[in-house]
């Protein structure tokens, strides 16, 4: 008895499917993690908590890169499944598995390596003489200008610390 497939069920393009819904899965759960080094975002567990002020003047500021301190994980997967798919169209038997293989463990390594870029953000080092003599150092995103001279609120609690132009 022969079974006859439809057009659209073919090893490969079923395999191109299950690729494309495990990225788009995965870039959506991505999408869920959006950690913050801003001056002005504040998380649910901060917000209407008490927090305490100082005001200072800024010394210095000096441009770094704020990273995560570690991968979720998203882009090695992302990146070894479309390796390793990609990969599987090579050559035939014990050479496409070998393909596979080594596919999925070099997308493996570049969705880390694109992963880590795209969570990296330009940040301040910002040195503030606070009105009580006291320096202190904060680093936070670069999101709002600070340049040395100006007046700033320095905003503590939660065991976050914030630093604000004062307008």
């Amino acid at each position: 008895m022969t079974h006859l497939q439809p057009d659209w069920f073919r090893p490969t393009q079923l395999r191109w499917a299950a690729l494309a819904v495990g990225v788009t899965a995965v870039i959506t759960l991505a999408g869920c993690a959006n950690p913050s080094a801003s001056s002005g975002v504040y998380t649910y567990g901060q917000a209407q908590r008490e927090q305490v002020t100082y005001m200072g003047t800024v010394l210095g500021v000096r441009d770094v890169i704020i990273q995560p301190e570690s991968s979720t994980g998203v882009g090695t997967i992302a990146g070894a499944a479309i390796g390793g798919v990609a990969a599987s169209t090579i050559g035939g038997g014990t050479g496409r598995t070998l393909a596979t293989i080594v596919g999925g463990l070099a997308g493996g390594l570049a969705g880390t390596a694109v992963e880590r870029e795209a969570t990296r953000k330009k940040g301040y080092e910002i040195t503030v003489r606070l009105d009580s003599g006291e320096t202190r150092v904060i680093t936070q995103e670069a999101d709002v200008p600070v340049h040395a001279g100006q007046r700033v609120q320095i905003i503590t609690g939660s065991g976050v610390t914030r630093v604000v132009p004062v307008r």
